[in-house]
């Protein structure tokens, strides 16, 4: 990726039934959940997507790409490819993959933590995980990108 200055990146978590969202900026490379839209038989909620990228306005998406435990394509890896692929065409950005191996896994250690310690007073709900996993989706790209002093 050119250094063009900090630049806010969103992630997503594609799933059947939801597509978990979260956004960060190259500068904290910090990754913030920001909830789930609806993914079913019509197709992802393109209209709900499209405002949030109208809200975040990012540079580049980052989507997660799901292989099973021992590398091997799972299921969803096509589904979920043509899912970025269609996201390229429509909003123009760049879409990155993202090994999404354990991140739902990630995220719920990481909420029942947070609820654990009070951080979280509420019940934690499927949303709440696909969010967080985006999130971690997100700090995974980050991790793969080169830091500059």
């Amino acid at each position: 990726m050119p250094d063009r200055g900090p630049s806010t990146v969103l992630a997503l978590d594609f799933g059947l039934k939801r597509i978990g969202i979260a956004s960060g900026d190259t500068l904290t490379r910090t990754a913030r959940p920001r909830g789930a839209i609806g993914n079913g038989h019509g197709g992802p909620d393109w209209a709900a997507l499209q405002r949030i990228l109208d809200d975040v306005r990012p540079a580049r998406i980052a989507v997660g790409e799901p292989y099973n435990a021992d590398g091997s394509a799972s299921a969803l890896t096509e589904i979920a490819r043509r899912f970025a692929a269609e996201l390229r065409q429509r909003s123009s950005l760049p879409v990155d993959l993202v090994d999404e191996r354990w991140s739902s896994q990630d995220a719920e250690e990481r909420l029942r933590a947070a609820r654990a310690s009070g951080l979280k007073k509420r019940r934690v709900t499927a949303e709440d995980v696909d969010a967080a996993a985006a999130a971690v989706i997100l700090e995974r790209w980050f991790e793969q990108q080169p830091t500059h002093s």
